[in-house]
């Protein structure tokens, strides 16, 4: 573990206790586990299903909060980041650390007794998965950090379903390897306009030790099967053609911007659109996405009933 080092504490408010949940990241996770559970078979009791999607932002809370406590001297050193509670010093990492600790476990034991214990389980194995998996072992030790790490952001719309349904079944699982695909292109495009940051905390980045060109390829070889991932729930017959249409004009759009990334030659961030560009569609591309198959299985399950 990092060397703690004293630092002199300024005054801490409940902004960044908040900060420490990452919360532009959890918006993402909390929606993908709210759309695996709407996607799944059955009604939930709606008080149940609302402390389901709550633990699933309390766990992926505590992950992050336990991934700052981490790693706070790597913070310190990126621009992006240098601002976080821990490296400016609003807040101690023990404070961090409870907080993490406190969250993570609430979130499993509330999990439980909302919905079932193999939804407890798999939400625990992704807190531990991210807070020690990616962050501990593999973050600092190889390019493919993201690429295995990715699984950790994965598992929400497993949990949503399961805890709706008790069991697993092709269509979380496939939603799941959708996440999985999508996070290397995702975070590379944004990490080759970042490069200096990781290249100044030591990260080994795949644009930092392969360089920006290995990268680019990189990203458009990882959008194909992530593209057929995508289509492959309605060509399984598992969706409709409402989430089909989408998934094939959305995913052909992430292919299209994918190459364009490809393309482009250039080394310095102001002349990196094409990159910029991906990474912002690759956010709306997964809400939009994640809120089809939700839509499409709601519509799929109530609309022969409102008709007939």
């Amino acid at each position: 573990m990092p060397a703690i080092t004293a630092t002199q504490h300024l005054p801490a408010d409940w902004r960044d206790l908040f900060a420490l949940t990452k919360p532009r990241v959890m918006t993402l996770v909390v929606f993908t586990g709210l759309c695996g559970l709407l996607a799944a078979h059955g009604a939930m009791n709606p008080v149940l299903a609302f402390a389901s999607v709550l633990c699933i932002a309390l766990g992926a809370g505590g992950a992050a909060a336990l991934n700052q406590w981490y790693e706070a001297d790597l913070d310190a050193k990126m621009k992006r980041t240098a601002d976080r509670p821990l490296p400016a010093g609003r807040l101690s990492r023990d404070t961090a650390l409870h907080f993490g600790i406190g969250l993570s476990a609430a979130s499993v034991m509330l999990m439980d007794l909302a919905a079932n214990h193999l939804a407890a389980a798999i939400l625990a194995f992704s807190i531990f998965f991210y807070a020690v998996v990616y962050t501990v072992w593999l973050k600092r030790r190889t390019p493919q950090n993201i690429v295995i790490g990715g699984a950790a952001g994965a598992f929400p719309p497993l949990i949503g379903w399961v805890a709706a349904t008790g069991e697993l079944a092709l269509l979380p699982v496939l939603l799941f390897l959708l996440i999985f695909l999508w996070t290397p292109p995702h975070f590379w495009a944004l990490s080759l306009f970042v490069r200096s940051d990781y290249a100044a905390a030591g990260i080994p980045m795949l644009p930092v030790v392969a360089g920006a060109e290995a990268t680019r390829r990189q990203i458009a070889l990882y959008s194909l099967p992530m593209a057929a991932v995508a289509v492959a729930p309605w060509l399984l017959g598992l969706t409709g053609a409402l989430y089909g249409i989408v998934a094939v004009a959305l995913s052909a759009f992430f292919v299209f911007l994918s190459l364009g990334v490809l393309a482009n030659r250039a080394t310095e961030p102001a002349a990196m659109g094409p990159e910029k560009r991906l990474f912002a569609f690759s956010v709306l591309y997964l809400f939009l996405l994640f809120g089809a198959v939700a839509c499409d299985r709601l519509a799929n399950r109530y609309a022969p009933t409102l008709l007939g």
